[in-house]
């Protein structure tokens, strides 16, 4: 099942993929969290929008959003999660969170609510004062059940789904702050969708590859399976001390071929087209301004 959130006729609405379709679930007043209260509802909310008969509208006729358009906490994100980005990005003269190039232990860090914006939305890069955007395509995870103390064998038990971000980045402020939030939380920096699929849908989630292009160009190509920390030893470190609710989405990292990597480092500019795809979870789009 194919989860979306988008604008239609002048309002907010929500539902699921059938082929070219929207099957229409929620609309108006509480449609935006409707994708996050179905999550929290799990079972029995899949089931209900499943059972739905509402109106059908042409995927091409609605502008979709990302699918939990606000979420009820800060978005979750690893850095230097594949070992050549992790090396690139050791080298580039940015990487201030660690001696070795390699981390012993999950780097956690996390973007504000408020940088979540959706497919084919405008990113704000003339908000960064320093001129050094970059793009970071990246799966998302998303959170389906209360995890506390979760043991990596259970960890898919309490995976909701998956979906596509892109984790831009103010480099400059990155390396400023130290701690990365200032960098990585700007208004528009986290683009998220087209949609969230379930994991019954996405299947075996190590075999997805995830494609990056700028301006038609292509800069990252990676297989999930790729990860120096999988999402069971995520959600085993994570829920280890503390809480992973209903929702919540886990940024798993980023591979090589960001843009600090090249020599000069190739920022991006208004008017670049981003282009982040993952197999079967469609392509997020967004142009910098």
């Amino acid at each position: 099942m194919k989860l979306v959130t988008f604008e239609t006729g002048g309002q907010t609405a929500a539902g699921f993929l059938d082929g070219d379709e929207v099957v229409v679930c929620a609309e108006g007043e509480g449609s935006r969290t409707a994708v996050l209260d179905l999550i929290e509802a799990g079972e029995t909310g899949l089931a209900r929008w499943l059972s739905m008969s509402g109106r059908r509208i042409a995927v091409a006729d609605v502008q979709l959003l990302a699918p939990i358009p606000t979420p009820r906490r800060d978005v979750f994100c690893v850095g230097k999660n594949y070992y050549a980005h992790a090396a690139e990005f050791h080298s580039s003269g940015f990487d201030s969170s660690a001696r070795e190039q390699v981390p012993l232990h999950p780097v956690i860090f996390t973007k504000s609510t408020t940088s979540v914006c959706g497919p084919g939305d405008v990113v704000k890069g003339s908000l960064d004062p320093t001129n050094t955007v970059d793009y970071e395509g990246e799966l998302g995870v998303v959170i389906g059940k209360r995890c506390f103390q979760v043991a990596k064998k259970n960890a898919y038990d309490h995976v909701f789904g998956y979906v596509i971000l892109n984790d831009v980045t103010s480099r400059q402020l990155q390396k400023d702050h130290n701690q990365w939030v200032v960098g990585k939380s700007i208004d528009t920096f986290c683009p998220m969708g087209p949609w969230i699929a379930t994991a019954d849908e996405v299947g075996d989630v190590t075999a997805l590859e995830l494609v990056t292009e700028v301006n038609g160009e292509e800069r990252q190509r990676v297989k999930v399976a790729d990860l120096i920390f999988d999402i069971p030893t995520l959600i085993e470190t994570m829920s280890r001390t503390m809480t992973l609710l209903p929702g919540d989405i886990i940024a798993t990292g980023t591979p090589v071929g960001v843009g600090i990597g090249f020599k000069p480092p190739k920022y991006l500019a208004e008017g670049d087209q981003m282009r982040v795809s993952i197999t079967n979870l469609g392509v997020l789009e967004n142009t910098i301004g």
